[in-house]
């Protein structure tokens, strides 16, 4: 790419953007060298780059991006023989550590991005140098006095030797005999040695060694004769730690050396990693989205939003070329956007092709330009000059020289600068060739000649920015298929130009001209309210479809929800028959263990009589079922208050007592119950409603369930009998209409609380159990839920 188009266009403006949202001067350095790719395949790449980091930092916010620093300098000088420093030990020690928790994440994260996993394996955690330069070198930056046994040693000799130095030189400051020579009571330090001052005049009297003196010449600094030895003592074990620091560093930056090549591996992936970071932090920031790239040369951008203009000024636009026509040639009003509308598309495609997404809506669709060339100038005066008129058409002949059928041109005011007829007809011969070679094109331009060349040719469209007729200001949408007025009347006159003036221009214009402008304006008001209506029309149709979806979604849940219904009442009725014929075998087994006859041909022959009359029962059971709902459905003519019918869903007899249009309310028990005439079928001697008989034992006995006791009393009795009891008791509760009991079993040995719970457990009617409160006896009752 040209680097004059990347200026003009403001590429490295957008690049700031990027730089700033690196975390390291390696990443910065990849974000201040990228250029827009040309192959569509480095294109999709970088994209899907982008588009992982995205994905990464929306699933986990905190990437563990800090501690990357630039230690490049440090690994060439330790591999060429050199120590290094505390500080650039520090430093390898901190990316040593950025590194092992990068290589850390990935592991923890490796199905959101191949590409960035992949990264990661260029990743090489050093532990034990990391360790090594931890164990030497303190957070402030400190040789540890652990570093090394004899650093240790050293450090506590000079800790002791400089104790006893103070001890002696304190001493002799407090001496009677020479506190007369001192000129102040204290120590100083001259050449890592201690000494005292003395009055010039007493130096004499002072035995010792004069190290300095004052810039009076009044005071000389002497080290005492006391503590000479000891000096030399400290002095000596200084310069045995120096020796030891200087080892210990050498083996620390050996060991660097030795980690060269993976280090310098390892700072270059993290590096990438950084500004795959950066891209995605740039597209969350600009809510941008990834464009779809096509072979064939369109771009469609919709909501498209420059990314340097403020988020609270920018005015989305649509715009489209490539598809019906090649050529765009854009008009209307100075100030309106024409030029932002040009540098939109053109720092899109540099985006793109960048690996960067786009502030515009989802699924915009861009080409991969082998180049873009542009030509876009800012002035903008009337007072055009000739030197102006050559720099375009100078920057043209360079662009028509160089211009193929895969490149994007934009040009802004295309032949301005000249005599207004000359400029026109040079403008639309460079169009003609730029469509005849099949380049994508934008143009701006005031010729009004432009407007009609574009409508009389296939393959140029038209388009304006739109011009709010009430306000008198641009409203800086873009309009395709309709070319726009330059307006100048209207702005003039808002800008405040006398109205006579305005009235004046008006009768010298051409009157052609004044259709013309009329009948644009005309077209462009029409357009614009297509576009709205349009537009609602859209949003209905997106809502009318979202309503769909959803009324299908809950048609599904439904159709899910019943089958599943369906098929539990189904294993709940297996179940129950399950149960029925271990039952059965149980009844069986007893009359084994109990049947006591003399002759053991008649002891068989009752336990085949028992187990034929259970199957016939059941078999009975099944068959009065299937007979009941094959019988046909009933209708509300067929029922009358009174009659018996058999409720298919509830599978049990009901007596009709009102009946309606789609249902019947049936009498079950002590329940009344609305039924669908549906499920309804007529029982055996429904044929006509009989006065209420007696009371039968059955009803009587519903009718006492009625009047059952939440709680039940056990306590006393054997497992077997409280089986028995609970069995009758729980029947009774949930006819009822109980929701939960109370069974008091008492604590005594457990014995009883543990087999009644285990059978309540087990219990077909029993949903479950648990400890009764500490008011209704704790531990000595159950509480079951129905």
């Amino acid at each position: 790419m040209d680097s004059l188009v990347l200026s003009v266009l403001e590429y490295p403006k957008v690049l700031q953007l990027l730089i700033s949202r690196t975390s390291s001067a390696l990443g910065r350095e990849l974000a201040e060298a990228l250029l827009p790719a040309t192959e569509m395949e480095e294109v999709q790449f970088r994209l899907s780059e982008t588009r992982e980091a995205l994905g990464i930092l929306c699933s986990v916010p905190n990437v563990p991006l800090g501690g990357i620093r630039d230690i490049r300098e440090g690994i060439k000088r330790a591999a060429i023989g050199g120590i290094l420093d505390t500080g650039e030990l520090m430093a390898v020690g901190g990316v040593l550590y950025a590194i092992r928790r990068m290589k850390s994440f990935f592991q923890d994260i490796p199905d959101l991005g191949p590409i960035l996993t992949d990264y990661s394996g260029g990743i090489t955690p050093v532990r034990n140098l990391e360790q090594a330069i931890e164990n030497a070198i303190s957070e402030q930056g400190q040789i540890r006095d652990d570093a090394s046994p004899e650093l240790s040693r050293l450090r506590r000799e000079i800790r002791t030797t400089r104790q006893r130095i103070r001890e002696k030189v304190d001493s002799i400051l407090h001496s009677s005999e020479y506190q007369k020579y001192f000129q102040d009571v204290l120590v100083t330090v001259r050449g890592d040695r201690y000494c005292i001052p003395v009055k010039q005049e007493h130096r004499h009297q002072f035995p010792g060694i004069i190290h300095d003196q004052s810039a009076s010449g009044a005071t000389v600094f002497i080290e005492p004769m006391a503590v000479v030895q000891l000096n030399n003592d400290l002095k000596q074990a200084m310069a045995a730690e120096k020796n030891e620091i200087e080892r210990i560093l050498t083996l620390l930056s050996l060991q660097v050396a030795k980690s060269a090549s993976l280090l310098t591996q390892s700072c270059e992936t993290m590096a990438h990693i950084d500004f795959a970071f950066a891209k995605a932090r740039l597209a969350l920031d600009l809510k941008a989205h990834e464009p779809l790239f096509n072979q064939t040369g369109q771009v469609e951008l919709r909501q498209a939003r420059h990314p340097l203009i403020p988020s609270e000024d920018v005015v989305p636009i649509d715009v489209r070329i490539g598809n019906d026509f090649h050529i765009l040639v854009i008009t209307g009003p100075n100030t309106g956007g024409k030029t932002v509308a040009l540098k939109t598309v053109g720092i899109f495609a540099l985006m793109a092709q960048a690996g960067l997404f786009i502030p515009a809506a989802n699924e915009c669709q861009l080409t991969v330009f082998h180049n873009i060339f542009a030509d876009i100038g800012d002035e903008q005066s009337i007072e055009q000059s000739l030197s102006t008129f050559s720099a375009h058409m100078t920057n043209l002949v360079r662009i028509l020289n160089q211009v193929t059928g895969k490149d994007l041109v934009l040009l802004d005011e295309i032949g301005i600068g000249t005599d207004p007829d000359e400029g026109a007809a040079l403008a639309m011969a460079i169009l003609e060739y730029l469509h005849s070679i099949g380049a994508r094109t934008i143009a701006t331009t005031h010729y009004s000649e432009l407007k009609t060349f574009a409508y009389s040719r296939s393959g140029i469209e038209n388009a304006c920015v739109e011009f709010d007729q009430q306000t008198l200001r641009p409203t800086y949408r873009l309009l395709i298929g309709v070319p726009g007025s330059s307006n100048a009347f209207q702005i003039s006159k808002r800008l405040g130009l006398p109205v006579k003036i305005i009235d004046r221009a008006r009768q010298l214009l051409d009157k052609g001209h004044v259709e013309m402008e009329s009948v644009l304006s005309s077209l462009e008001e029409e357009k614009t309210s297509y576009i709205r209506r349009n537009a609602a029309i859209e949003q209905q149709e997106r809502q009318i479809t979202e309503l769909r979806k959803k009324l299908e979604l809950e048609q599904e849940t439904l159709t899910e929800k019943k089958a599943e219904t369906i098929n539990k009442a189904k294993n709940e009725a297996a179940g129950i028959l399950r149960q029925a014929r271990r039952d059965a075998e149980e009844v069986i087994k007893e009359l084994k263990e109990q049947f006591q006859v003399k002759d053991g041909q008649e002891r068989q022959y009752a336990i085949h009589a028992a187990r034929k009359r259970l199957r016939d029962n059941l078999s009975q059971a099944h068959h009065l079922e299937d007979q009941r709902e094959s019988l046909p459905t009933v209708s509300a003519e067929d029922l009358r208050p009174g009659m018996k019918v058999w409720v298919v869903t509830l599978r049990q007899n009901g007596t009709v007592i009102s009946v309606d249009s789609g249902e019947a309310t049936v009498q079950l028990g002590i329940m009344k119950v609305n039924v669908a005439l549906k499920d309804c079928r007529l029982a055996e001697g429904a044929d006509e409603p009989r006065e209420r008989a007696p009371q039968s034992k059955k009803t009587v006995d519903t009718l006492k369930t009625q009047t059952v006791s939440r709680q039940i009393d056990i306590r006393g009795i054997t497992v077997e009998e409280a089986e028995l009891q609970l069995d009758k008791y729980l029947d009774d509760a949930v006819l009822s209409g109980l929701s939960e009991a109370l069974v008091i079993h008492g604590k005594g040995t457990g014995a009883l609380r543990k087999g009644v719970r285990s059978y309540l457990k087990q219990h077909r009617h029993v949903r479950s159990i648990e400890i009764a409160g500490f008011n209704e006896g704790g531990d000595g009752a159950t509480l079951v839920k129905l």
